[in-house]
Parts: structure tokens; C-alpha cells; sequence
């Protein structure tokens, strides 16, 4: 596969490769090794793939698994927003064929009637040479999903929409590529923000929130100005950057139990 001819005209490559234990560890490999950046990295399976806070992501074949690096895209401090760029991007490519069922669940995850079908990983480092790397992995269920989860999970096929992942990738590249350009180092996240929030699943609906040991009961209302949740609760408006969220309409809908992710 290659990637569309106005991905490359930008600067963008791709490697393809057969088995990786971590797509992102691999990107991340480069970058250390001093690559200058805005290279996709694929596999066809990953031996060693993983989700936030370490968790374990099933890489079978048939499904898409794929990091790019960018090297000094914009300040340290701004890099978090780049989660927003991948999924609104990564929400995009899929629309066309799931319309209004996608959604996308704060930080990192899209959704379909209430099923997780794909993540997003950000990883960042400052290189040798003193540069900001920083690695943004997608894995997207387009053949298969793991079964046994605590959560409801589903994949393209299933759904009765056949992907490669390849073909897949095409399209979400050249995504990423004009949505990062959009975003313009940060200048742009109110944009990227706007758009994150159309696809929002759970908005203005009750939520728990766990951060850390903390369960915190409340009502989805946004994001801030930097992408942090804002959930209203009963001892007011609190924002929080960094957490797992439980919706339970959305895991009702699924057929679910109610537990923790």
C-alpha cells in the first residue's frame, strides 16, 4: 500500500511491516534514532500492543494498527490536543460508512451504538538531539474485537462494512493530515475542538468519572479550552484531565453490565 499523493506531497512516508510488538514502540524507536518525523508506521499484527495506562490491546491480522510520529509539531505542553486531531480525523474516515452511529467517548476511544471499535495512544519524548517527539497510534477493529471485555466492543465486519486495513489507513491519513494542518500547532484547537464535540457521545448525560481511586458522579457538559472534561457535579463545575469515563446509557445500549473500564 502507499499513502494518497497529496499525503506524500506534505512530507508524510509509510513503512509496512508483517509483525511489530508495539507500532508505537516502534515510532518511538525512530524518533530516537533521529527521524525527522511524519512517518506512519504499520503492522499487520502486533505481539505486544497496548492501550492507555498499559493495558494490553489485542492485534490479531485483519485489523488496523498504526502510529505516526511528528517531531516538534508544536509545544510540549500543546501535544494532549493532538488526541483530539486523531479522533476527529479517525471520525471522518469512518463516517461515510457509520454515519451518526460513531461517536466519540472522552479521551480516546470511538464508539458504535455503545461498543468500543477503535483507540487512540499518545506517547511523547524528547529526542537525542533535544527535539519534542511525539507518537500517535490508532488501532481500529475492522475484521475482528476481542471477546470477554468488560465493555461492549464491536468491528467494521461485524457491522456489515468490509475494510482493509489498508484501505482504511489511506483514508484516515490523508485525514489526519488536513485536520493537523487545520489544527496549526495548537492556533486551531477551538476548530478541532467544535468538531471533536459534534461527534461527542454522552454530552449533557450522566456520567461517572474514575479518576485515580476516585468514582466521581456527575453531568457531562464539554471540554475546556485545552480538551480537559468538564463535569458538573453536585459540588459544581470540575475539570479533569485525565480519566476514564462510564456511560451508563451507552453500556445499557450495548447490552453490558455496568462495570469499570
Amino acid at each position: 500500500m502507499r499513502l494518497s499523493a497529496p499525503v506524500l506531497g506534505r512530507g508524510y512516508r509509510l513503512e509496512v511491516f508483517d509483525s511489530l510488538r508495539s507500532t508505537n514502540d516502534e515510532a518511538m524507536a525512530r524518533a530516537r534514532e533521529g527521524d525527522p518525523g511524519r512517518l506512519w508506521i504499520r503492522a499487520e499484527r502486533q505481539t505486544g500492543g497496548k492501550g492507555r495506562l498499559g493495558r494490553n490491546w489485542v492485534s490479531p491480522e485483519g485489523n488496523l494498527y498504526a502510529s505516526l510520529l511528528l517531531v516538534d509539531a508544536a509545544l510540549p505542553q500543546r501535544a494532549p490536543e493532538l488526541g483530539f486531531v486523531a479522533g476527529v480525523a479517525l471520525a471522518s474516515a469512518l463516517t461515510g460508512r457509520l454515519g451518526s452511529r460513531l461517536r466519540l467517548k472522552w479521551p480516546n476511544d470511538a464508539i458504535v451504538d455503545g461498543c468500543k471499535i477503535a483507540g487512540v495512544l499518545l506517547e511523547a519524548s524528547q529526542t537525542h538531539g533535544g527535539g519534542f517527539a511525539c507518537v500517535i497510534g490508532v488501532g481500529v477493529n475492522c475484521a475482528s474485537h476481542p471477546q470477554g471485555l468488560p465493555y461492549g466492543a464491536t468491528d467494521l465486519a461485524s457491522l456489515g462494512h468490509l475494510m482493509k486495513p489498508d484501505e482504511l489507513l489511506e483514508v484516515f491519513a490523508q485525514e489526519f493530515a488536513d485536520w493537523l494542518d487545520r489544527w496549526d500547532e495548537g492556533r486551531g484547537f477551538a476548530l478541532v475542538r467544535a468538531a471533536w464535540l459534534s461527534y461527542a457521545a454522552g454530552m449533557g448525560e450522566p456520567a461517572v468519572v474514575s479518576v485515580g481511586d476516585q468514582r466521581i458522579n456527575g453531568v457531562l457538559r464539554g471540554l475546556d479550552e485545552h480538551g480537559r472534561l468538564l463535569l458538573d457535579t453536585q459540588a459544581g463545575l470540575r475539570t479533569i484531565d485525565a480519566g476514564d469515563v462510564f456511560l451508563p446509557g451507552l453500556t445499557e445500549a450495548a447490552g453490558q453490565p455496568q462495570v469499570w473500564e
